[in-house]
């Protein structure tokens, strides 16, 4: 299979509505910079990262810093993050590895964005102790546990949607510690264990392939690429793929615009820009006038689910998807791109 070819089109979004989506996120963002699923519920470290990379992206560059400088204030002393904070405090205890390593991203973006040498270099120390705290947790076998008990006891087994993500942290993070003139040699050893794992034992993970994520998240995340990448799409798009987007788990009609975003973006980094496109234009459907976004979609139906509920984190998808698609920032590139490649 060969990559699609380049097809000049309309931007997916008009920056009149890039900008409303962007305030829509916004709306949920607490004064102290947390980023909220919708207004009244909580947050997550890995979605809060995404939603700041995602107001950088329509050049909201400022609510985005205020996001990481929230990360900067409430980041434990050994590197970490609880997994649900509210706008009142902690909710979960739990730890979640992937959720702790993401913000690698979050400032590798942020860098592309802006060229904000400065962002970097405040946020680097943050960087470097989330980064350190994951890889501290590879055990024996060379996994990382998805998650810590709030007593500090790691969970007894890795997930490869998380492993994946974490694949693509480390690689943010090396280059990172590339700019800021660091060497991290433990950091890239993980990073090729990782990646060994998926490509080669993924059966060595937790098993969810009934869920969507499990089936792009190795091909977003760079883990697996070329033909191997494109193999592995093909081969679980009958089981997920509907025309009115990305199903979230195998045998449930529930269609997402976050994952369906995501899994356009593990499109695009094949090289199969018609089908990242199709993708995201399904989920224009679930957008609402105010420029936010339903989670999802009953289908064949079109009834909302969760009842009615649009959150942050899939209008982030959205943005950063269409940018990856229209190219409008100089992070257009930070998904669907292995960094120093």
């Amino acid at each position: 299979m060969q990559p699609e070819a380049a097809v000049v089109t309309a931007p997916l979004l008009t920056s009149a509505e890039v900008a409303a989506t962007a305030d829509a996120i916004e709306a949920c963002q607490q004064p102290d910079g947390l980023i909220l699923w919708f207004d009244g519920g909580h947050a997550d470290p890995w979605n809060h990262v995404e939603t700041a990379m995602a107001l950088a992206s329509a050049g909201r560059h400022r609510a985005a810093e205020n996001a990481y400088e929230w990360l900067q204030a409430n980041q434990h002393d050994a590197g970490s993050w609880h997994n649900y904070y509210t706008a009142l405090g902690i909710k979960d205890f739990k730890v979640d590895t992937n959720c702790c390593a993401y913000v690698a991203v979050g400032v590798w973006h942020h860098w592309l964005a802006t060229g904000d040498r400065g962002f970097v270099e405040a946020m680097w120390p943050t960087v470097a102790r989330a980064l350190d705290f994951v890889v501290s947790l590879r055990t024996a076998s060379g996994h990382i546990p998805w998650a810590v008990h709030a007593n500090g006891t790691p969970w007894p087994y890795a997930l490869l949607t998380g492993s994946s993500s974490i694949v693509h942290s480390l690689r943010c993070g090396l280059a990172l510690a590339e700019l800021m003139g660091a060497e991290r040699p433990a950091w890239a050893r993980t990073l090729a264990r990782t990646t060994h794992q998926i490509r080669h034992r993924p059966d060595g993970f937790e098993p969810k392939d009934r869920w969507a994520m499990d089936w792009y998240y190795p091909v977003l995340c760079g883990a697996l690429d070329g033909a191997q990448a494109r193999s592995h799409l093909a081969a679980g798009a009958p089981k997920f793929l509907l025309s009115q987007g990305v199903r979230c788990v195998a045998d449930q009609s529930w269609v997402t615009a976050a994952e369906t975003c995501e899994c356009a973006l593990a499109y695009l980094r094949t090289g199969s820009a018609a089908t990242a496109r199709r993708l995201v234009e399904a989920t224009s459907a679930m957008r609402n006038d105010d420029g936010s976004y339903y989670t999802g979609w009953v289908v064949p139906k079109s009834r909302t689910f969760p009842d009615a509920e649009r959150t942050s984190y899939t209008a982030a998808a959205v943005l950063l998807a269409t940018d990856a698609l229209d190219r409008r920032t100089g992070a257009a590139g930070a998904l669907i791109t292995t960094p120093g490649r």
